[in-house]
């Protein structure tokens, strides 16, 4: 009997340059639903085999409780994709949003069964997901905001809010999903009874967010319909004004959508206006930062001296002193001068 693959066995770096390589289009959607999955490694396999015949790349997770995907699908197969949804029961009728711009987001495909779609790792009866917040479109959520008694609050980590978010919301100091929701519930300790905004990139961290401040109390909770992503389609089509300025953050190798041309970050280095996110070269660190084009050529797309010079060194060199935590110097830039100073401008 012949077994499926059921994971990718290709290195990254032939991945990347298969993909540099295609001469065809690619859409990158993404969609989430809560809903029961009574087998989540069955459901796993079976749609990890209809999508990688198709060349869908992208990063989906599986658990009992729903669907989260986001992923690139060739312009070619976009029927058949959609076809492949009909035939899953879960997935009929899924509303699918369309990214802000197309390009190459994702390499290869990964699907996952995790305890949770939003690692929250909150107890199951702080929220009851049948009583969410109001969805509110584009239009409503713009008419929201110009209350100024709304409490407009962005369920992101904190290095996403940094390159863009609306104007005058609350942004939590947290780098993890694990801490964010502790920490809104404190932030809004005492107003429960004002009127709550919500919103993140695409919805999804919203649904139990919303459910979880419903259940501790707080009685006029409404979130973005479609996060971010649909808000920019709509403000758009609809000729509407965007309320959120700069980037969207976006979990992929694109790393930023561009909503308004708005710039309202700095470079982590030089301090000038900058919101390009880039992954620091030394592979001992790899820290997630924001660097203008002249330090990233001054630095070769690292994040300090110490990281450039030590990317310099022999690979040999390299996994010697890796292997002696006390020379290394990953992390050491940004923990100690770029973390405190970005929280502070937040």
């Amino acid at each position: 009997m012949k077994k499926h693959q059921l994971f990718n066995k290709i290195n990254r770096k032939d991945l990347k340059k298969a993909l540099l390589n295609e001469d065809f289009n690619r859409f990158t959607v993404s969609f989430y639903k809560y809903c029961n999955i009574d087998s989540p490694v069955f459901f796993r396999d079976d749609l990890y085999q209809q999508w990688n015949k198709l060349k869908i790349f992208g990063r989906v997770y599986i658990a009992f409780e729903g669907i989260n995907a986001q992923i690139s699908i060739p312009e070619h197969c976009w029927k058949q994709f959609l076809s492949t949804l009909d035939t899953i029961q879960e997935l009929k009728n899924i509303s699918i949003k369309r990214a802000l711009q197309d390009g190459k987001s994702f390499y290869k495909l990964t699907v996952k069964v995790r305890e949770e779609l939003v690692a929250y790792d909150i107890p199951n009866n702080s929220y009851n997901m049948e009583k969410t917040g109001k969805h509110l479109t584009a239009e409503q959520y713009n008419k929201a905001l110009e209350n100024p008694d709304t409490l407009i609050v962005d369920m992101r980590n904190y290095y996403e809010s940094e390159i863009g978010r609306f104007q005058g919301a609350i942004i939590p100091n947290v780098e993890t999903s694990r801490e964010l929701l502790p920490e809104v519930k404190n932030i809004l300790k005492g107003k429960e009874n004002k009127e709550v905004l919500l919103y993140c990139t695409g919805g999804i961290r919203c649904e139990k967010a919303s459910s979880y401040l419903i259940k501790n109390g707080f009685k006029n909770v409404n979130q973005l319909q479609g996060g971010i992503i649909q808000y920019a389609h709509d403000v758009k089509e609809k000729g509407l004004r965007s309320k959120f300025l700069g980037k969207n953050f976006v979990f992929d190798e694109r790393l930023g959508e561009r909503v308004t041309d708005d710039v309202i970050a700095s470079c982590h280095i030089c301090n000038s206006p900058c919101d390009n996110h880039t992954d620091c070269k030394n592979n001992a660190c790899h820290i997630l930062f924001i660097q203008c084009n002249e330090c990233s050529e001054s630095f070769e797309g690292c994040c300090s001296k110490e990281c450039k010079d030590f990317a310099a060194l022999p690979i040999d060199e390299q996994k010697i002193l890796r292997k002696d935590p006390s020379k290394m110097v990953s992390k050491t830039f940004f923990d100690s001068r770029v973390k405190p100073r970005l929280k502070a401008k937040i």
